[in-house]
C-alpha cells in the first residue's frame, strides 16, 4: 500500500512539472427537485379575496350614494304635501333663473296664500288643516304642467314657477287658481266651510333675481288678500 502511493505520488509529481495538472473529479451535481411552488396558489387566492372585497366596496359605495340621494330629496320635500318645502323651490327657482338668463327664457312665479286655513285650525283641528292643504295642493297641480314647479314656503303660503307664459297669461293663470281653489268645500263635524286663496304674480326675465322675485310676487299677493276681503 506504500508503496503504491509514493509510485501514484512520485507520478503526480512529475505530471506536474511537465506543466500537466491533474483534473480532479467534477463532484456530482445534486438533482434539483422540482418542488411546487406555495406563491402561485397564494397569489391566486389573494386575488379572489381582492376582488370579493372590491365589489363589497362598490356596493357598498352605491348603497351610501342612494342613501345621500335619499337624505337630500327629504331634505328639500314637504313631508305633509309631498312637494318641494322653501328650501328646495328656491333652489329650483335660481335654477331657473339661471336658464333664463342664459338662453333668453321667461316664466312666471305665482305665489299664492290660503285665505281661511288658521279659521278651520282653530275650529276643527290640525288635522282638518292638513286635509285642507292636501286638496288645495291636488287641485294646483291638476292645473299646472308637469314641467312647472311647486312649492309650500310655509303654513299656508305655497309658489309656483310656470314656464314660458306671458305676464297676461300669467295673472290669467293666477285668476284661475283662484277659483279652483275657491270652489272646494269640506265638511267638518257637520259644519260646510271653504278656505280660497289670493295669488300674486311676478314676471322672470332675462334680468331677474330670485330673492326679487319671490318678494315681488309675495307683494302683489297680500294687494291681492286685500282686494278679494273687499269683495267680500
Amino acid at each position: 500500500m506504500k508503496k503504491k502511493t509514493r509510485s501514484t505520488a512520485s507520478g503526480t509529481a512529475k505530471r506536474r512539472k511537465n506543466g500537466v495538472v491533474p483534473r480532479k473529479a467534477a463532484p456530482q451535481r445534486a438533482r434539483r427537485m422540482k418542488v411546487p411552488s406555495a406563491s402561485a396558489p397564494r397569489l391566486s387566492v389573494a386575488s379572489n379575496d381582492a376582488k370579493v372585497t372590491i365589489r363589497q366596496l362598490r356596493t357598498q359605495l352605491a348603497q351610501a350614494r342612494a342613501r345621500i340621494g335619499e337624505l337630500e330629496a327629504s331634505a328639500d320635500t314637504d313631508f305633509l304635501l309631498d312637494i318641494s318645502n322653501r328650501r328646495g323651490f328656491e333652489r329650483e327657482l335660481n335654477r331657473a333663473v339661471a336658464y333664463i338668463k342664459r338662453y333668453q327664457a321667461s316664466a312666471a312665479l305665482i305665489v299664492l296664500d290660503v285665505d281661511r286655513l288658521k279659521p278651520i285650525n282653530d275650529a276643527f283641528g290640525h288635522a282638518a288643516g292638513d286635509q285642507v292643504l292636501k286638496a288645495i295642493v291636488a287641485v294646483l297641480l291638476r292645473h299646472v304642467r308637469s314641467s312647472d314647479v311647486m312649492g309650500r314656503l310655509g303654513g299656508d303660503e305655497f309658489a309656483l314657477l310656470l314656464w314660458n307664459l306671458s305676464e297676461t297669461d300669467a295673472r290669467a293663470k293666477a285668476a284661475s287658481l283662484e277659483q279652483a281653489v275657491d270652489r272646494l268645500s269640506f265638511v267638518f263635524r257637520g259644519r260646510t266651510v271653504t278656505a280660497g286663496a289670493s295669488a300674486g304674480v311676478a314676471m322672470l326675465g332675462v334680468h331677474a333675481e330670485a330673492a326679487r322675485a319671490l318678494e315681488e310676487a309675495d307683494s302683489a299677493m297680500y294687494v291681492r288678500k286685500a282686494q278679494r276681503r273687499h269683495e267680500a
